[in-house]
């Protein structure tokens, strides 16, 4: 298997933060495991080295003097040569068994070299919990001697390097968590700048500080929106334009159908007319409504205005009704809000015959006015296209049944205007609501 298998079929966080956190982390401290693994070693190869040379030099003096005094002076003198790592007894010491270990071949054959290979030497490993060897040897009056030797791995570890080691993998554990944040809050900034990118609604540009990378990728996001904002200005501006030199000749035809003889292609001729205009009308529509009215907020009485709303509906027998108790003020633009809430109402009408409107407090603390029908519905795969300028739910080419598909699109561009949301929903018991969220 691969390194890049081995790494895939690995539990592997989902966050980009999490994994440059873990790859940080891990890299540091496999690389600072090794340079401690290093540093043991030359620790442990400079004890042996000062052990053996020890061994070498100072006990094959040690070994000379002894075989030169006297029997009778050699026990006064065992203490003051024996050594930390070493000591010298008198006799034949413990019984062991043999070593046949490098190690052992390794400190006889550098203590026989010292002494000149007079005193040929015999090495036993000593049962027990301390790795421990004895090193027999016979002096030239036939008097038996033995080294005791506790070799040692390494030199001894200071108190406090523990507390070093835990202090190096905080610092670190918190150099890496500051390189990743660092790393990823350029991405989570951008991201959410994406994720608010509205061009139909101004906001302050995203900031350009920071490393030149970032910078970079801010001046061209800030870019970007810009193009789309243009973009979608001269759109609208085109449309606005289209549709409002088309009334000329539209005026033009109407008049001269006018003066025409009463046939039946008259009469066809000024139903083409009428739904020409009525589109037009709704393309200019659509178009002030994207760049706002210029309608200055005001105060005004939820009641009062929604029942006027209800009542201009009824007085021509349509079937609107208001549900619930109505209170309170909001500042709002009065002809946008209303405009947007007959909208949603002859939607209501169109496709079930009734409508009733609803108002409530939001979780916010904001103001959500909501228009429920009877009617079919829409299916949920389709809620969010409704919204699209031009997308009509009833697919004939009958206007009078479905319209020119610019109401819901106008309604969300006034409601934007307003610095609220418009949204679609289905009712659990049939039906189709439709609301507007207001600040």
């Amino acid at each position: 298997m691969t390194v890049e298998g081995i790494a895939r079929s690995l539990p592997w966080p989902s966050t980009l933060r999490a994994r440059i956190f873990l790859i940080l982390f891990f890299g540091l401290a496999i690389a600072y495991g090794l340079s401690f693994a290093v540093l043991s070693m030359e620790r442990y190869i400079s004890a042996k080295a000062m052990m053996l040379g020890t061994l070498e030099n100072d006990v094959a003096t040690s070994i000379a003097v002894l075989d030169r005094l006297p029997a009778v002076d050699r026990a006064g003198l065992v203490d003051r040569l024996s050594r930390g790592s070493y000591r010298f007894v008198l006799g034949e010491g413990l019984p062991g068994v043999p070593d046949t270990s490098s190690r052992s071949a390794e400190i006889a054959a550098r203590i026989e070299e010292a002494v000149g290979h007079r005193f040929p030497l015999r090495v036993e490993a000593i049962p027990g919990d301390v790795a421990r060897l004895q090193a027999h040897l016979t002096l030239s009056d036939g008097s038996p001697l033995t080294i005791d030797i506790t070799p040692r791995g390494v030199m001894p570890v200071a108190d406090w390097l523990p507390y070093v080691f835990v202090v190096q993998m905080v610092l670190l554990m918190l150099c890496a968590w500051y390189a990743v944040r660092q790393a990823v809050r350029p991405l989570e900034t951008l991201a959410s700048a994406a994720d608010a990118l509205d061009p139909n609604q101004p906001g302050p540009p995203l900031g350009e500080q920071g490393p030149s990378e970032v910078a970079h990728a801010a001046a061209a996001f800030n870019a970007m929106r810009e193009r789309i904002a243009h973009y979608l200005e001269e759109r609208v501006q085109i449309l606005a334009a289209i549709s409002h030199d088309l009334q000329t000749p539209i005026t033009r035809m109407r008049l001269r159908a006018d003066m025409a003889d009463d046939t039946p292609e008259r009469e066809k001729l000024m139903r083409d007319l009428a739904e020409i205009e009525r589109l037009v009308q709704d393309g200019i529509a659509y178009a002030r409504s994207a760049h706002g009215n210029g309608e200055k907020p005001s105060r005004i009485d939820l009641s009062s205005f929604i029942d006027s709303i209800a009542y201009d509906y009824q007085d021509t027998g349509k079937a609107v009704a208001v549900v619930g108790t109505v209170s309170g003020t909001v500042a709002t633009k009065p002809h946008a809000l209303r405009r947007v809430l007959t909208n949603f109402v002859d939607n209501a009408l169109k496709f079930a015959g009734s409508a009733e409107i609803g108002v409530e407090r939001g979780r916010d603390g904001g103001t959500v006015i909501t228009v429920f029908d009877d009617g079919p519905g829409i299916p949920e795969e389709r809620l969010e296209a409704a919204m699209q300028p031009f997308f009509r739910l009833e697919q004939s080419r009958n206007r009078e049944t479905g319209g020119a598909g610019l109401g819901l699109a106008i309604a969300q561009q006034l409601a934007a205007s307003l610095g609220g949301t418009v949204r679609l929903y289905n009712r659990p018991g049939g039906g189709l609501a439709a609301e507007v969220a207001l600040p």
